[in-house]
């Protein structure tokens, strides 16, 4: 195993901080960072009197900071259950969404937007959606005589084609001067409405998942060796199994229902984990946490500033993530 070097760790926990309250001074509301600081230091300690405008704290409070802890959060669900599923799978090219998590979600959010759904309603219904999916190909898998991560997965691409599928058959009947655009926009991923109410909606399952992916990480170092190495070390192998695909979807359901579907992250980011702390699963879910939320608010920082109208997200992950990842496959890199 790769010995990680202290000052990596250091970096891992220190420039995620960092980043968070620079991008508090980034963004189309335009205010002095003085008084941004001035505002702040005011909500947190009450006694000290400074003079701003409401408008700043509406700007700053409830739009900007919500959107900050959204993105990063969203990077490190999707980072996690990338890294886990690669571990599970012991394949580098998959994704968290490879068992069609996403196209559940994206169907549930299509049809919540179609009914004219509200946004919080539209949210659950691509929870929900996601959720459905993979338990579908789970069941599968289940009634499969040759049960395996290979029909898993066979299950979760056909689960996918058929959600997509009912995705495109929304997308054409939907109404091309209302519905049709609010669908396209959030497939292609956003955090443009990210509000408080958003993070109190994804907090509870996101944080759940990451937690127990957390505390069998080690163990999903002894199901990357090998079925039957694990359960020469005493792993219930079925059991962790089905907790990494459970932990995984809630993660990823919840980002994906007050995000978008957005790409590559689950894809490259553990790959960039690897090249800093080794394939040891102990430490590279923990950095994949830290670069995940790091890539992400970078990435939402410049959709927010780039241009007057903001991009969306998959869009950027795209054009961004295929060329890294390309580079690392013509590096001939040792996962």
């Amino acid at each position: 195993m790769k010995r990680t070097k202290p000052g990596i760790i250091i970096l891992l926990v220190v420039f995620p901080v960092a980043l968070a309250i620079l991008s508090l001074f980034i963004g189309q509301y335009h205010a002095s960072p003085g008084d941004i600081i001035g505002m702040l230091i005011s909500k947190i300690m009450p006694g000290l009197h400074h003079g701003y405008s409401p408008i700043l704290e509406t700007a700053i409070l409830q739009v900007r900071l919500p959107r900050i802890l959204l993105a990063m959060l969203v990077g490190m669900s999707l980072s996690i259950s990338g890294a886990s599923y690669q571990g599970l799978f012991r394949n580098p090219l998959v994704s968290s969404h490879i068992l069609g998590v996403a196209s559940g979600a994206s169907f549930g959010a299509a049809l919540g937007i179609m009914l004219s759904a509200s946004p919080l309603l539209i949210q659950m219904m691509a929870f929900i959606g996601g959720i459905v999916a993979v338990g579908i190909a789970l069941l599968i898998n289940h009634f499969n005589r040759a049960a395996s991560t290979l029909t898993l997965v066979l299950g979760g691409m056909i689960i996918g084609a058929f959600f997509s599928s009912l995705v495109s058959l929304i997308t054409y009947t939907a109404n091309p001067n209302t519905k049709l655009p609010a669908i396209v926009f959030w497939l292609m991923g956003s955090l443009a409405s990210s509000s408080t109410q958003d993070l109190a909606f994804a907090i509870p399952p996101m944080l759940v998942g990451i937690l127990v992916l957390l505390l069998i990480r080690w163990r999903i170092n002894a199901l990357s060796m090998g079925e039957e190495e694990a359960k020469a070390l005493g792993v219930n192998t079925n059991t962790l199994r089905i907790t990494i695909v459970v932990c995984c979807t809630l993660v990823t359901s919840a980002a994906v229902c007050v995000s978008g579907v957005i790409g590559w992250i689950g894809l490259v980011i553990p790959h960039f984990g690897r090249m800093l702390v080794g394939p040891d699963h102990k430490i590279l879910l923990p950095a994949c946490l830290s670069i995940g939320a790091c890539y992400l608010l970078l990435i939402d920082n410049i959709a927010r500033t780039a241009t007057t109208s903001e991009i969306p997200l998959g869009i950027l992950t795209g054009i961004i993530g295929a060329p890294i990842f390309a580079y690392l496959l013509t590096k001939g890199t040792r996962w």
